[in-house]
């Protein structure tokens, strides 16, 4: 007679007698397995590239470089460092400032936006605010800004598949309407400054959110939750504000080069419902996933104010990061909590390696939603594809179980803190998390 399957917490992660591991995603039902066999293999997915860099092009690696500042639409923000080492935020510089400072991250407009600015306008009778208004004047009053609108506008429809008659058929009023989700979009970008490390020679030395130091992923963490705000601001249509990074190419990067992204919507994600759902009917699970990492020995990290751990229940292997104490939205939480959260998550990413493909996803609770939902940030290893397999059964097969990442991640953290790469924390069996933690 075939075994009973348990429920609830007890299905999170099930050793099967031939070693197959079942994992069970207690927010949104997803099933995984990992078959013994199936794991062994490098989590680079390509050869590095070990041609050298020409001096050269030194700032100008791609359009996201610092010497390219004119390839990307008008920035609305950018985080400077002064010869202190302080930190400043600039607003909304005109074209003629750009290259007075050197960006440390820079918050710009996609230039192809997923949902785009006509999106907002047919759908939802959106146009931009008075101050976005002047913005856009005052930032076409110069010649400079002038051009590089234009330039810009040029290259999108080009892109589209307009032709160069087609473009110079345009009025300049219908190229300037083409400009308005550069001042007045729900798609932004966060660029980072280096595209390679320092003193980097070849090109497989590239500058990951790894490389960064902790003081600098905080500022970059912090600058990205802040841009989450102001998009929700956008329109009273947004109704989520999706934030991700890609990292390489086959993680979904267009650029191998350190950014985030914000994509406002006017839907909750697939994920927020199925998360709402499972809520109403069990009230305790995000304590639940806790006490299963808790007790199957899946901690990773832990601070005053967050934890890490190895996932389970994900398409792929992955790294979790949980801030503690009530719940609240990144930008709500304080500093002392950001900071928590983003030295964790800069030590999942440097023990990760830069080599490694991955995805940063966050969640949170939109604010239309009264159910309290956690901010959390779950790191993504992209080492293998989804095929037919987990098409038609809808079960994943993740070539890593959550004991392997633990095994792979533990020692380098141990490594790292020893050598004072990464801030302070707690790590594995040092780590001590219950239920109580999530509500004070």
């Amino acid at each position: 007679m075939a075994k009973e399957h348990p429920a609830g917490k007890d299905a999170a992660i099930i050793r099967l007698a031939d070693g197959t591991i079942k994992q069970k995603n207690l927010l949104t039902g997803t099933e995984v397995w990992t078959v013994p066999g199936r794991g062994h293999r490098p989590l680079a997915t390509s050869e590095p590239d070990l041609s050298p860099i020409e001096a050269a092009d030194h700032g100008r690696y791609c359009a996201f470089c610092e010497q390219r500042y004119l390839e990307t639409p008008p920035e609305k923000s950018r985080l400077i460092r002064d010869a202190e080492g302080n930190w400043h935020k600039l607003h909304t510089l005109s074209a003629e400032e750009l290259h007075d400072t050197v960006a440390e991250f820079r918050r710009i407009p996609n230039l192809f936006e997923i949902v785009s600015y006509n999106y907002w306008h047919l759908n939802h009778g959106h146009v931009p605010s008075e101050d976005e208004h002047r913005r856009m004047a005052e930032y076409l009053a110069s010649g400079t800004g002038f051009d590089h609108v234009m330039q810009l506008v040029r290259a999108r429809l080009m892109a589209s598949g307009m032709s160069e008659e087609e473009f110079a058929a345009l009025s300049d009023s219908d190229k300037l309407r083409q400009a308005n989700g550069f001042f007045s979009g729900g798609h932004d970008v966060i660029v980072a400054r280096r595209h390679y490390v320092h003193g980097a020679d070849n090109k497989s030395q590239l500058a990951s959110s790894g490389t960064l130091t902790p003081e600098e992923h905080y500022q970059y963490t912090k600058f990205t939750a802040d841009a989450m705000a102001e998009l929700y601001g956008l329109d009273p249509a947004v109704r989520y504000v999706a934030a991700f990074q890609n990292w390489l190419r086959p993680a979904g990067a267009s650029f191998d080069h350190l950014h985030k992204q914000l994509v406002a919507i006017d839907e909750h994600s697939v994920q927020t419902q199925a998360e709402i759902d499972r809520l109403r009917h069990v009230p305790e699970q995000y304590e639940d996933i806790l006490h299963v990492a808790a007790t199957r020995k899946l901690l990773l990290a832990q601070n005053d104010h967050a934890v890490a751990i190895a996932g389970f229940g994900h398409r792929f292997p992955s790294i979790a990061i949980w801030p503690l104490h009530a719940p609240q939205n990144p930008w709500e939480v304080s500093d002392e909590v950001m900071r928590s959260v983003s030295d964790l998550l800069h030590a999942m990413h440097a023990a990760t390696g830069a080599e490694v493909p991955c995805n940063e996803e966050w969640y949170h609770r939109p604010p239309d939603v009264n159910i309290p939902m956690r901010w959390r940030i779950l790191l993504k290893w992209r080492i293998s594809t989804v095929a037919g397999f987990e098409g038609g059964t809808r079960i994943y097969l993740n070539t890593m179980d959550p004991w392997a990442v633990r095994e792979r991640v533990l020692p380098r953290l141990e490594e790292m803190r020893a050598a004072g790469t990464i801030a302070p924390m707690k790590l594995g069996d040092e780590c001590k998390v219950s239920r109580e933690m999530l509500r004070d």
